[in-house]
This record gives structure tokens, C-alpha cells and sequence, in this order.
């Protein structure tokens, strides 16, 4: 069973909808029983970094998603799922993420436009078993004005006044800065790839 994690907010809907076009059975989840019980872990994430981080530690629930992403149960972190992975955002400084992946989430440049919102191509760095049959530069839909650094598990990039992480591929944890459930047919095959 996929346990989409709700931690009173995020992007359930959309989410919940992708999954029941591709067919696929899930549950919602609000403690770490959901989590322990589940086959595959989705974290979606809308809002503030110290919104999620703290809404995870009030459920109690971090040491069950570091353990379980730890114990091999594929993962996907959406948007603010992925940035949950890293050390700390500066969006929430004095906040501390699960640690997974060394690496501070930072504010895009003064001078940008913020948030980056809207469709951009994603730059492939080593093989994915996400994008899979998604073509050369796959076109998805972002909304963000903080991004995750470039580490050894990114499997794709995106350029927007520099170049971050739009995925993270590590074994059984995935990570995307886009929204797959925004995304058109492409965000659908990744989904069906998950």
C-alpha cells in the first residue's frame, strides 16, 4: 500500500487524483503506525519548511520516516518533501530537516523572480529509474522560491538563475523540486514509475 503522509497541508488532492487515474491503491496517514504499515512513502509538501518540519515532530513521526526511508521503503519526496531530506532551509533558520542529505535549502538570488513558477525542462545527470520513457529534457511544472543543492544523488537538474536539484534519486529515495501531479503526461509516467 502507498501511504501519501498528511501533515495538514500539501497537495493531497492532486496527489490522491494521480494516483487513482494510474490506478493505484493508497491511503492517507497522519502517524508512524500509516508509515510503518506502508509498502511505499509519499510526501508531499505545500507551504513553509518550519510548517512541514514542525508539523512532523508535533505527529512525532521524523524518526518513523528516517527509519523506514533507512530500512529501504521507497520514498518520494514532492517539493517540499524533498527539501524535508536535507539539513535545513534557510526559509526556517534554527529549523532542522531529517538530515538524510548533507546540504542547506536556499532562497533563490535577490535578483530573481520568485517564486519560479511555471514549466521548465529538466537536465538529466546520471540514469533514473523516474524518468524512464519520459524523452530528453522532460518539460514540469514548478512552484518555488527555495531550492535544494546539487549532491551526489541528484539524478536531474533544472536551471533557474543557477542550477539546483529537481530530482533526487538514491536507491529507494526519490525527491522532486516539480510537481509530477502538475505535470502532464510526463509527471503521470513518473508517478507510474514511482
Amino acid at each position: 500500500m502507498i501511504a501519501i503522509f498528511d501533515y495538514g497541508a500539501g497537495n493531497l488532492r492532486s496527489v490522491e487524483n494521480t494516483l487513482a487515474e494510474l490506478g493505484a491503491t493508497y491511503t492517507l496517514v497522519r502517524h508512524s503506525a500509516g508509515l510503518r504499515a506502508a509498502s511505499k512513502i509519499i510526501l508531499p509538501g505545500v507551504g513553509h519548511f518550519g510548517q512541514i518540519m514542525r508539523a512532523l515532530d508535533e505527529m512525532e513521526v521524523r524518526g518513523a520516516f528516517i527509519e523506514r526511508i533507512r530500512a529501504g521503503v521507497p520514498f518520494l519526496g514532492i517539493c517540499l518533501g524533498l527539501h524535508a531530506l536535507f539539513e535545513s532551509s534557510e526559509e526556517a533558520p534554527g529549523v532542522c530537516g531529517m538530515g538524510l542529505y548533507a546540504g542547506v535549502v536556499r532562497r533563490f538570488p535577490q535578483d530573481a523572480r520568485v517564486p519560479h513558477m511555471g514549466w521548465n525542462n529538466l537536465e538529466a545527470v546520471k540514469p533514473s529509474r523516474l524518468l524512464a520513457g519520459a524523452g530528453a529534457a522532460p518539460w514540469v511544472y514548478f512552484a518555488h522560491s527555495y531550492y535544494a543543492p546539487v549532491t551526489p544523488a541528484t539524478a536531474a537538474t533544472c536551471t533557474y538563475t543557477l542550477p539546483y536539484t529537481a530530482l533526487l534519486e538514491d536507491g529507494n529515495t526519490f525527491g522532486v523540486q516539480f510537481h509530477p501531479e502538475k505535470s502532464g503526461p510526463v509527471g503521470l509516467a513518473i508517478m507510474k514509475n514511482f
